[in-house]
């Protein structure tokens, strides 16, 4: 896995839970990615994402014994915001037009909703979507799949 040249880049909440426990199964591969863009890039949440990290973290069933209260997980949020290379980016302007144009299938996708909200986010604000979902690489570009 090579460094991403881009400066500003946009975790999925998976890659955020990654990033923040040593126990999940993908932190090694999410921290040598971390640690390889470095100083030069910047990392957003936006709202979808940090309401999806606070909400796994005081989630048992992905948590386990680790589960936060919200105090905690907020805690936690908050030492990433202290990081200068990380911040809360505002929902961009366009955003609502592009996940209306990916989300017009003649058929029901509740599953489908969620990866073209990001998608849509990710085009209009004009970041890099980092992620290990493998389906998100046919719904935006530009994107970084950390995979194994």
């Amino acid at each position: 896995m090579s460094a991403s040249t881009t400066s500003s880049v946009f975790p999925d909440v998976n890659v955020w839970l990654a990033l923040s426990f040593e126990e999940h199964v993908h932190h090694q591969i999410a921290s040598d990615w971390f640690t390889d863009v470095g100083e030069q890039s910047r990392f957003f949440f936006c709202r979808f994402t940090q309401m999806g990290f606070l909400r796994l973290l005081s989630a048992e069933a992905v948590m386990r014994t680790r589960v936060l209260s919200q105090m905690d997980a907020w805690r936690l949020y908050d030492r990433w915001l202290a990081d200068d290379r990380v911040e809360f980016l505002d929902e961009p302007a366009g955003v609502d037009e592009h996940f209306r144009r990916r989300t017009r299938r003649s058929h029901p996708a509740p599953k489908d909703w969620a990866d073209s909200y990001l998608a849509a986010f990710a085009e209009s604000a004009q970041v890099t979507l980092v992620t290990f979902d493998r389906a998100m690489k046919e719904k935006v570009q530009p994107i970084l799949l950390l995979s194994d």
